[in-house]
């Protein structure tokens, strides 16, 4: 089926959308993309940024679906770089390494085709790939693309005995009122054990449905106090893991990364104790 091309105003339309998932404006974004698509059902180049807008929304599957309608859009390097991510971020890091790479093929200056890779890479344990794609992207747009935050292993195990220190107070404080009975417990669940690891093992993010995100920052395994089954693998200690090579990445000076394990350790260790996301928004951890 062939779609005739869109109008300087409904071009006009898509930018606005860009711009507007750039503000993270994602429910305007929607609203304008509807709007497109109302007047345009199923052109390609709407069903681009249509894709976009399922990302922002935490929609890879939705994403990856319109994205199977978008084949004659006007940008294919687009096209393979946001099902790129589509296929990241339901674990399917080789179809998305695939896509990636067309992406820089088609356009070889595609900056964030080329970062995605690196991340790709390292979750196919090909460092050297990696270092090839960071070296492009920050070549194509080094403010963009800054290398991640460096620091040694002993100073960032120090942020990680620091930040228990804290969080146990936090939750000392806030777990007053828990009965009695309950305090041998409470105390016991806070000495759970936080292990810092890399990456997120392909198992764990797999494990829910949809996946959980591979740019995760940590994660509780196993089962909270009150027994509610948050992740329960086999063969996969019970602890709160950290996720080294995300949170460098995240995290732009050694402050932001203090705040941000203290915050990731606080809201995992509010899962192992019986809270879900509601709760944990009521104490300022969402």
């Amino acid at each position: 089926m062939s779609y005739a091309t869109l109008s300087e105003t409904e071009w006009a339309q898509v930018s606005q959308v860009w711009d507007l998932l750039d503000e993270g404006e994602v429910g305007k974004a929607r609203a304008t993309v509807d709007a497109l698509l109302r007047a345009r059902p199923g052109h390609p180049d709407v069903r681009i940024v249509e894709a976009a807008v399922c990302l922002d929304e935490g929609e890879p599957g939705q994403a990856l679906e319109t994205l199977q309608k978008a084949e004659r859009s006007a940008d294919p390097a687009l096209l393979f770089y946001l099902r790129a991510v589509a296929r990241f971020e339901l674990v399917r890091f080789e179809q998305a390494r695939d896509d990636a790479l067309s992406a820089v093929t088609v356009t070889p200056d595609l900056a964030e085709a080329h970062e995605l890779l690196v991340r790709i890479y390292e979750y196919l344990g090909q460092p050297e790939h990696a270092l090839k794609h960071a070296a492009e992207a920050r070549a194509i747009d080094p403010v963009a693309f800054t290398p991640p935050l460096e620091i040694s292993d002993p100073e960032f195990q120090a942020l990680v005995e620091e930040s228990q220190g804290l969080v146990d107070a936090f939750f000392k404080e806030k777990l007053k009122e828990v009965p009695g009975h309950m305090h041998r417990q409470v105390s016991e669940a806070l000495d759970t054990p936080v292990l810092v690891v890399d990456l997120p093992w392909r198992e764990i993010l797999a494990a829910e449905d949809p996946p959980l995100p591979p740019d995760l920052l940590g994660l509780f395994v196993g089962r909270s106090l009150l027994d509610r089954s948050h992740l329960d693998l086999p063969g996969v200690p019970e602890a709160i893991y950290l996720f080294r090579r995300n949170l460098l990445r995240y995290c732009s000076d050694r402050e932001e990364l203090a705040r941000e394990v203290r915050t990731t350790v606080q809201h995992e260790m509010g899962h192992l104790l019986g809270f879900d996301e509601a709760d944990l928004d009521d104490l300022g951890l969402g």
